[in-house]
């Protein structure tokens, strides 16, 4: 009679879509597996189809897929390969998104608005998702919008510790771009051995996109280095703004320090033709040739979001890479 082997070894299986490979690749190499062979490609009228080269049943799965533009299709195919790997029998499917689409529709505004970042993670969870891992939320309550756990990853330490090496930080300020990411601008701080914090006030029209009108700086900065810190450059207005106010209320000058280069449109141009020093960002989303410059510099989320993914294979403490910032 022939002996049945029944194997409880876990077997981590790392899967991408077509939106950002690179990034995926970098995640690989710095865990040390391959990325499984997956087939993807779009039929006649934009649909897409996906398939899995391996067999991936018991397997404890992350899918990685940044939701850079053209936003809608890299999330339904990350829909779709979460789908297909539920249907394959895969033991646990966590979604990794480094940029979370639509995280800017977190609440409504007005009347008749959707809340488009809760039907996210209702779509996800749908699919068959069990675990969602991201990095630097536009706001921490969209963890709660997801029915399962919530991997939420700060690039916080990474930006801070390469801006703390290339500045005096006895003539440092911490600069939010408005007053609700000053608790932000607290952390930066405490991390940089207690820099000033200062902020400004701005106001925005909900019914005018990717536009802010920015106020008076709050806070010392002359003759000081100011880095303004937000969660992503979108068009590039309003933080250039933000430069050109530190500039002229006495700063020496101004480093900007941000997670997510989404960089629409007039975005690169902008601030290659502003005063900033330097602009640090990471590499949560692909940044073409075209939208890069001489004061850029990219930082590589990879070894982050592979450090959680091993913790999470391995049952750990994701929590831990931060140091008790949750």
């Amino acid at each position: 009679m022939n002996e049945i082997r029944l194997s409880s070894e876990k077997r981590l299986r790392l899967f991408t879509g077509r939106g950002y490979p690179e990034l995926a690749e970098e995640v690989a190499s710095e865990l040390g597996i391959p990325l499984t062979p997956t087939s993807a490609y779009d039929f006649a009228n934009g649909e897409i189809f996906v398939r899995f080269e391996e067999s991936v049943r018991g397997s404890d799965a992350f899918v990685i897929q940044s939701h850079s533009a053209p936003v809608n299709k890299q999330i339904m195919e990350q829909l779709i390969m979460v789908d297909a790997l539920k249907r394959a029998s895969a033991k646990r499917i966590t979604v990794v998104t480094p940029f979370y689409g639509y995280a800017r529709q977190d609440k409504k505004h007005r009347g008749r608005e959707p809340i488009s970042a809760r039907l996210m993670a209702d779509l996800f969870k749908t699919a068959g998702a069990d675990r969602l891992m991201v990095v630097d939320l536009h706001t921490s309550q969209i963890q709660g919008f997801f029915d399962g756990p919530v991997d939420h990853l700060f690039a916080l330490p990474l930006l801070a510790n390469y801006v703390g090496s290339k500045v005096d930080r006895s003539r440092l300020t911490i600069v939010s771009p408005d007053s609700g990411r000053v608790r932000v601008a607290e952390r930066w701080s405490e991390l940089l051995g207690g820099a000033q914090i200062a902020f400004i006030h701005k106001t925005r029209d909900p019914r005018v996109p990717n536009e802010a009108t920015v106020g008076r700086v709050v806070g010392e900065v002359e003759g000081r280095t100011c880095v303004v810190i937000d969660d992503m450059i979108d068009t590039a207005g309003t933080i250039t703004k933000a430069v050109d106010s530190l500039l002229d209320a006495g700063a020496t000058e101004v480093i900007i320090a941000a997670t997510h280069a989404v960089f629409s449109g007039p975005a690169a141009e902008r601030l290659r033709n502003s005063k900033v020093k330097e602009v640090v960002v990471t590499n949560t989303l692909p940044i073409p040739e075209e939208s890069r410059f001489d004061n850029l510099t990219v930082l590589s989320i990879a070894p982050l979001l592979a450090r959680a993914i091993r913790e999470v294979f391995e049952d750990g403490s994701v929590t831990s890479l931060f140091d008790g910032h949750s």
